[in-house]
């Protein structure tokens, strides 16, 4: 997906986990935790698109009259709240930091772009149905490749806390080795 997603996504990433010291325990728990932000802020970039083209596809299922942009962004309000209570919620963790990596988020959206490009949400009503219908396609698959790579680096994260939980409740590492000398 990306070079940094990739690296980290190697099995062989965490191998050395128990020897590396704690700071660097720090430092790769918190690389992990900003390419989670990223995947996570371009998964709901691509869940609103999914919407509105999904809205747009539904309105024309359901026999709506010919719709204008005008009336689309009149309607966002109902497709995003509609489509969010139809779906699982994502991750309950809380975030450590709001900063997303912007060379990952840069190339994430640049694939979302390639999809279909944020000055074409408002033309979606007057783009052919088999041209919305495989544009959703391609987006869902999007979405679900950046829910396995966020699946991914939960799972690093959630190995490297359990390691630097385990060395202070044996004791390798305790408070006092946080405070500066």
């Amino acid at each position: 997906m990306t070079p940094e997603l990739d690296a980290v996504s190697d099995p062989s990433f965490l191998d050395d986990l128990q020897s590396r010291a704690m700071e660097d325990l720090r430092v790769v728990r918190s690389r992990l935790q900003a390419l989670e932000n990223s995947c996570s802020y371009v998964r709901r970039l691509i869940q609103g698109r999914v919407d509105i083209v999904g809205g747009e596809l539904q309105r024309r299922r359901d026999g709506g009259a010919e719709g204008n942009a005008g009336e689309l962004i009149g309607r966002l309000p109902d497709i995003l709240s509609e489509a969010r209570g139809a779906t699982s919620p994502g991750s309950v963790r809380p975030p450590h930091s709001l900063e997303p990596d912007a060379e990952v988020s840069a190339t994430l959206e640049s694939m979302l772009e390639d999809i279909v490009p944020v000055d074409q949400l408002s033309n979606v009503v007057s783009m052919e149905a088999d041209a919305l219908s495989a544009s959703l396609l391609e987006l869902n698959a999007l979405e679900d490749r950046v829910s396995n790579e966020r699946r991914t680096l939960h799972r690093l994260i959630d190995s490297v806390q359990a390691e630097v939980t385990r060395r202070y409740t044996t004791g390798e590492a305790t408070v006092d080795g946080l405070l500066p000398s």
